[in-house]
């Protein structure tokens, strides 16, 4: 059945039985491979994505439930790999297998578009649905204040961050 997403700000339709995970829709029709699978139950957060700026778990959500939405993969929230979040995440060192990563900064861009300086307690909930094998948690909290105060920073400068999400 055809239907119509708007994925990373690009309206495109695919032909899929309106109840395929988006997360298979977006990695096998469209190619958006930065979004993984994890557990596919929805537990562990590396299928994160943007539905109208809201973070959601792929692997649980149907893509008929897309349709008419707009959808933020990791690959859409900078066009340059510059947004605050990628910046801070690799200059802390974040990743150490890297596996879960997207699926973090997804949840992360969505905690600061509604909390622009969120305290350790509020990233730590807002994070809590995002599993790290590697345990990099500490530096995971680390990144996420250091992007709050780059893109406080490029506001209070009159510019914006590069980031349609944050």
């Amino acid at each position: 059945m055809p239907l119509t997403l708007t994925v990373n700000k690009v309206t495109t339709t695919v032909d899929v039985s309106p109840d395929t995970p988006l997360l298979w829709v977006l990695r096998d029709v469209l190619n958006y491979t930065g979004t993984k699978y994890g557990c596919g139950m929805g537990l562990c957060g590396a299928c994160t994505v943007l539905l109208d700026g809201k973070a959601v778990r792929s692997c649980m959500t149907r893509v008929s439930g897309a349709v008419g939405r707009a959808i933020t993969t990791i690959e859409g929230l900078s066009p340059d790999g510059l947004h605050p979040l990628q910046v801070a995440w690799e200059a802390i060192d974040v990743p150490q297998c890297g596996y879960c990563q997207a699926g973090q900064i997804m949840s992360a861009a969505a905690l600061l578009a509604r909390t622009p300086h969120p305290t350790d307690a509020e990233i730590d909930t807002a994070m809590s649905g995002n599993l790290c094998r590697c345990g990099t948690y500490p530096r995971i909290r680390q990144a996420i204040h250091e992007a709050a105060g780059a893109h406080a920073a490029a506001q209070s400068e009159g510019g914006s961050p590069n980031a349609d999400q944050s």
